[in-house]
């Protein structure tokens, strides 16, 4: 019989490799396991039971951690619990399809209901107070136009953070304006082109003329500063936290995918075209988006209505 771990590798074989889901994704399913595990370390699937989860939930919301600067916190958003449900609540479903467990401990517990009332989009002064903690704190000039490069198209391009290092040299076309989001980074499992602002153009070029006179070799866009690797994940959380620090912006890197999809909603975009450059699947993913539209962006619509154009 297999323990719970093992349990876990299983399913994630199968949905790194059969479902193919994204890093990212993979990312999440271990790290609701591993809280999982540190709230019952001994569990087995017996103990898989509606009662245990509610418990595991109540230990979310009471656990004490440390956050940024040794800051202690304690309580979780509705939208984590969301997350770790829906992460659990996968692996859950696999375990009844195999006839590991009877019943999937979910069931006929109301799902939490996540409301996007909270401004999720950054502000124009939050924007050019992190451009300003790139410009003025960072002596070395190949990192100093390497996070300008990366910050620019995180606002005018609306990618994801796996895509961003992810990024490859022959993503970039300058010459046509777009670069290319590859199937293999994308969570949508799609390949996508993504037109460059003049802005992006420009710190692009900036970074890459530097980068070539330092003779790097890896095929990845964004670069290591300590050596001629890859930019990683835990290289741009540590550059995040940095800025947040520097620039006095309590943020994190999805605000800049939710300050690029409201900025297009406000200059015009309609919402198809917004789903098709943020790369997902459905429309209802792109409708979280709109949610955080700030009653100011719909004032002009207000103003056209008129008595003389009223059906």
């Amino acid at each position: 019989m297999k323990n719970l771990s093992e349990l876990m590798e299983s399913f994630l074989k199968q949905q790194e490799h059969s479902a193919r889901r994204s890093k990212e994704t993979i990312r999440g399913y271990k790290a609701a396991f591993h809280l999982l595990l540190k709230f019952m370390p001994q569990m087995e699937t017996s103990d898989i039971t509606k009662e245990n989860l509610v418990d595991f939930f109540e230990f979310l919301q009471t656990r004490k951690r440390i956050c940024g600067l040794n800051t202690e916190k304690s309580g979780v958003k509705t939208s984590t619990i969301a997350t770790y449900r829906s992460k659990l609540n996968a692996f859950f479903i696999w375990l009844v399809q195999d006839g590991l467990i009877k019943t999937n401990p979910f069931n006929g517990i109301e799902y939490p209901e996540v409301l996007y009332e909270d401004r999720k989009y950054l502000s124009k002064q939050d924007v050019e107070k992190i451009l300003t903690a790139i410009e003025v704190n960072c002596l070395d000039p190949l990192i100093r136009k390497r996070n300008k490069a990366i910050f620019s198209i995180l606002l005018y391009c609306g990618l994801r953070r796996n895509e961003i290092v992810n990024l490859r040299f022959l993503d970039i076309n300058l010459e046509n304006k777009e670069l290319k989001v590859r199937a293999e980074t994308s969570k949508s499992k799609r390949n996508r082109l993504v037109p460059l602002h003049r802005e992006v153009i420009y710190a692009l070029k900036d970074y890459v003329e530097v980068r070539k006179s330092k003779n790097y070799k890896t095929e990845y866009l964004f670069v290591s500063h300590a050596a001629d690797k890859p930019l990683t994940t835990h290289g741009l959380k540590h550059l995040v936290e940095s800025l947040k620090e520097k620039s006095g912006v309590q943020f994190h890197l999805h605000r800049f995918r939710h300050t690029f999809a409201v900025n297009m909603l406000t200059r015009g975009c309609d919402s198809i075209k917004l789903q098709k450059l943020m790369g997902h699947k459905t429309m209802r993913m792109t409708l979280a988006y709109v949610r955080a539209l700030p009653s100011t962006a719909m004032q002009e619509d207000i103003e056209r209505l008129s008595i003389d154009k009223l059906l």
